[in-house]
């Protein structure tokens, strides 16, 4: 039965509703000992008795506690009211990445400080031995100041240490019946090829995700559709993403990183995050370079801020380039914060 407004868990008082999603209901609650609002997710009672529910709760309880990222949401503690569990987690306010993308694609400057900062927030993950396994435009939020903040390690798998072996029954936080073939967790759309078929997962699943998430920024729509799930897997298996849909000023560098991270074999897939983050950066550095953005810098005081994208020319303004050819080119793009150039170099 969903809370309502006004009940108390412990210490936190429900204040409204935030939303609902596979490990539970979310809200947002007020910590009466410390006076400040936090976000509540509740397992639902009639999932108290099922062991795999619990077991994943339990499972993004231990993940969430054991990381610590500027572009992911904390944890603050569990809360045990009997029978009732909640993850205590940071607030975050702003839009979802998705609320954004609904209202048309992003430019290039918005959306790839965007994905720099989530390559940056896998990165840390990653190496802490952690596979995210739900990343998607829903499950990322966009501060006020451009800050992006990952949500839902519900789905999360800690990788078998060394000491674990190969046997996932001797992994700490996994169990077979979460791991064994068949069993499909996360969101059709952004699923890996390895994921939709049921197969174990590490972090060139995420890395997938990534690609489908900065195609989507790009262009507006999701790289695999289909009426039902079943035809949306069926695509993400066999289908071929349409990379006549990127935009014409999508810099080489950045068509590379997406054919790169969107390989359906996850041996020829990018290896590491931390290679797509380098690429981000070398190819928005190369643009501020060329004149063709302003450096991603804080702006100055009193200048307006864009809601995504940090020091984008948006909200610094538009930059004058240095060279005459990139002032040329950059005059005649379609929009005046396109990276394309359409004289002899390209970023």
């Amino acid at each position: 039965m969903p809370l309502t407004t006004g009940t108390r868990l412990g210490i936190y008082e429900i204040l409204s509703p935030l939303g609902a999603g596979g490990m539970g209901e979310v809200y947002r609650a007020r910590d009466t000992k410390l006076g400040r609002e936090v976000a509540l997710k509740v397992l639902p009672e009639a999932f108290s008795k099922d062991a795999e529910r619990m077991a994943r709760f339990e499972r993004e309880a231990q993940v969430l506690a054991s990381v610590s990222h500027p572009n992911l949401a904390a944890i603050y503690g569990v809360e045990e009211s009997t029978p009732t569990r909640a993850l205590v987690m940071e607030l975050v306010d702003g839009p979802t990445l998705a609320d954004r993308i609904i209202q048309g694609p992003l430019h290039l400057d918005e959306a790839l400080p965007v994905a720099q900062q989530i390559a940056e927030a896998l990165e840390y993950a990653h190496e802490k031995g952690i596979v995210h396994r739900d990343l998607k435009p829903a499950n990322a939020k966009v501060t006020g100041d451009g800050k992006v903040k990952l949500l839902d390690f519900g789905l999360a798998k800690a990788l078998a240490t060394e000491a674990a072996g190969t046997n996932r029954v001797n992994s700490p936080t996994i169990s077979v019946a979460a791991t064994q073939a068949g069993v499909i967790l996360g969101t059709a759309a952004y699923m890996a090829p390895e994921q939709a078929k049921g197969k174990p997962v590490d972090r060139r699943a995420d890395i997938w995700a990534f690609g489908c998430v900065l195609f989507e920024m790009l262009t507006g729509h999701q790289v695999f559709t289909g009426e039902t799930v079943t035809d949306v897997l069926a695509a993400v298996v066999r289908a071929e993403p349409e990379w006549q849909a990127l935009p014409a000023s999508t810099p080489p560098s950045i068509q590379k990183l997406l054919r790169r991270c969107l390989e359906k074999d996850p041996r020829r897939r990018l290896q590491a995050i931390g290679e797509a983050r380098i690429i981000i950066e070398e190819t928005l550095s190369r643009a501020v370079e060329a004149g063709l953005v302003p450096a991603l810098t804080e702006p100055a005081a009193g200048a307006p801020r864009s809601a995504v994208g940090r020091g984008c020319c948006q909200s610094v303004g538009r930059r004058r380039p240095r060279n005459r050819l990139f002032r040329q080119a950059f005059a005649r793009a379609p929009h005046p914060r396109a990276y394309y150039c359409a004289g002899k170099r390209q970023v």
